[in-house]
């Protein structure tokens, strides 16, 4: 009798033993990397080979787990609520519920769970070829289980193979990098440049390109020795060349040419032919993403394209450099003339030029300012306010206050954008309006 007992008693403890098994395998596996196996799996880890050939049958992977573990639970529940009855009688059936509840609760669920999800990719690599056998197994039945559920699912109007994920492997990457940012695994200097290689492809040029207002260019019809001037004052090696007027750009004349032409000449600019020296201009569409227009550069081995619209208007030029900046950040040199463009204010306030791209103010404040309809801080602020502000007009939106500082024709030249957690309670009171209507900073 004694022996009898402690054999049911020891079949229990195997059994849920079993089934602490299989739910830390199906935990472990469902949330292991897939990116971590595949590397794996390049370095000639078989294990993780194993798991990878497990994950590429999800269904019939969980069928199979799931159908261990309830035969397990179900089979240990029977012989526990047997054993008690025989040693307690018809009270017996509510203390192996009791028990039963209880043990498979901490040791058949939440701890064998809480282990794998905290180490999943080292769980996962031990029960893979465990769980390989297992699934081999129950192969036969676990198949007749998935074509009942799949059948199950599409008279309920819910295909498994039209199923489609949420979220685009670019999506997910982004999500990955500003969770990890969160828990501190990634520093944000790391998460801008992760964040901007996924940027390239929804950015297009016109989003970052110099505009025509702001670009330097040469006049073709000066003499060539104030040509040789105005390069020698510009801190940039390529410059737009234009003849006639200012639209009509012939060519891009590239510093270090015109040094070349300046020593076969003797230092005498008169000699000099511009028109031989220049290189033929490169126009690209305003509507090219920044992802083609890298591989485009590298495949022309250039850096600098002059970019228009659809009526074939120059709106700006766009360098090689500016792609680069959008990944790794500003970047300068000891010619590069630094407009800061961003002054912080002792009382939180912050300084702005109208022509900062939104991008930059968000990167260096570590704001979140949208950019979507907007490339600068000015086209944001006439976007919202749907008029062109005077100055000392103010506007709340996105949880920030912008005050019009100056303003040069239609161009916004400064502005004061202060965070509304800075303002104090009867300010944001006064500025907290709708988009688009506008109260004096004086009220």
């Amino acid at each position: 009798m004694t022996l009898t007992i402690a054999l049911i008693l020891g079949a229990i403890i195997g059994l849920i033993i079993a089934s602490g098994f299989f739910s830390g395998s199906e935990t472990a596996l469902t949330a292991a990397s897939r990116a971590r196996m595949h590397h794996l799996v390049t370095t000639g880890d078989q294990r993780a080979r194993i798991a990878t050939r497990l994950l590429e049958t999800r269904e019939r992977l969980i069928g199979a787990l799931l159908l261990g573990n309830n035969l397990v639970n179900i089979l240990a529940s029977a012989m526990a609520t047997s054993l008690a009855i025989r040693l307690f009688g018809d009270a017996g059936v509510v203390y192996a519920t009791i028990i039963m509840t209880a043990l498979v609760v901490v040791f058949a669920e939440v701890l064998p769970k809480t282990y794998a999800i905290i180490h999943p990719d080292r769980v996962a690599l031990f029960v893979s070829p465990m769980v390989q056998v297992i699934v081999w197994i129950f192969g036969p039945v676990t198949r007749a289980i998935e074509f009942l559920v799949r059948g199950i699912m599409r008279a309920a109007g819910s295909g498994i193979a039209d199923s489609q994920p949420l979220l685009s492997a670019h999506e997910e990457l982004r999500g990955a990098i500003d969770l990890h940012h969160r828990e501190g695994a990634v520093v944000a200097e790391d998460r801008y440049m992760l964040g901007g290689i996924l940027d390239l492809r929804d950015l297009e040029v016109s989003d970052i390109m110099v505009h025509r207002t702001e670009m330097r260019m040469l006049n073709g019809d000066d003499p060539p020795e104030k040509i040789v001037r105005d390069v020698l004052d510009s801190p940039h090696t390529r410059l737009p060349l234009w003849r006639g007027e200012s639209e009509n750009i012939v060519g891009v004349l590239h510093a270090k040419d015109l040094l070349r032409a300046l020593a076969s000449a003797g230092g005498d600019a008169a000699k000099l032919d511009i028109s031989e020296i220049i290189n033929p201009p490169w126009f690209v569409p305003d509507t090219t993403s920044l992802q083609d227009q890298l591989n485009a550069f590298l495949k022309r081995k250039a850096h600098f394209a002059l970019v228009v619209d659809e009526y074939g208007d120059v709106q700006g030029l766009v360098t090689l450099e500016d792609i680069l900046e959008e990944i790794v950040g500003d970047i300068a040199d000891e010619h590069d003339i630094v407009v800061q463009g961003v002054r912080p204010q002792p009382d939180g306030a912050v300084n702005v030029d109208g022509s900062v791209p939104i991008r930059d103010l968000n990167r260096v404040m570590e704001w979140n300012l949208p950019d979507d309809e907007a490339t600068t801080i000015a086209g944001l602020v006439i976007h919202e306010a749907r008029q062109i502000p005077e100055p000392s007009q103010a506007f709340t939106f996105h949880g920030f206050r912008f005050q019009v500082l100056r303003k040069k024709g239609n161009r916004l030249t400064s502005l004061r954008i202060t965070p509304v957690s800075k303002l104090k309670p009867a300010r944001i009171a006064k500025t907290a309006r709708p988009a688009g209507e506008a109260r004096p900073a004086g009220e």
